[in-house]
């Protein structure tokens, strides 16, 4: 069996962070994806998809990603199941990202010379993935 998703896309907004009941770092953030075909009228259509990021990752990807910002995620799809406080019983489907590469220069290092300078120095950080990490 195999759950491996890669994708391409631009940050709708900028990463969420939040920590879990142990301290462990979670970033969410939402990727805007055009699809390769048009549809009737000529456009082209776009899937938004949400990333959840662990650990150090979280971390990097909050410090450096914003709002716009083009990256490539590779990690799983997770479908999970959650109830809502007035008792309905929702689906989520999510990509848990193993790696996220930035694709792209951050605006404040555009002319200065190099990614360095923008403080991001660690693209294509591998995070491990911990089930028992979840917070719900």
């Amino acid at each position: 069996m195999l759950n491996r998703v890669i994708l391409i896309g631009r940050l709708t907004r900028d990463p969420e962070l939040r920590y879990t009941a142990a301290g462990i770092p979670v970033a969410r953030f939402t990727l805007a994806v055009d699809r390769t075909f048009t549809n009737q009228q000529g456009q082209r259509e776009t899937d938004f998809i949400d990333i959840v990021v662990w650990r150090k990752q979280a971390e990097i990807c909050t410090n450096n990603l914003s709002k716009g910002r083009l990256v490539a995620v590779e990690g799983r799809l997770q479908v999970r199941s959650y109830e809502t406080q007035d008792g309905q019983k929702r689906r989520a489907a999510e990509v848990v990202a193993d790696s996220v590469q930035f694709l792209d220069w951050p605006k404040a290092a555009a002319g200065t010379g190099g990614i360095e300078s923008a403080g991001v120095e660690a693209l294509g950080t591998e995070v491990e993935y911990n089930p028992d990490d979840v917070p719900f």
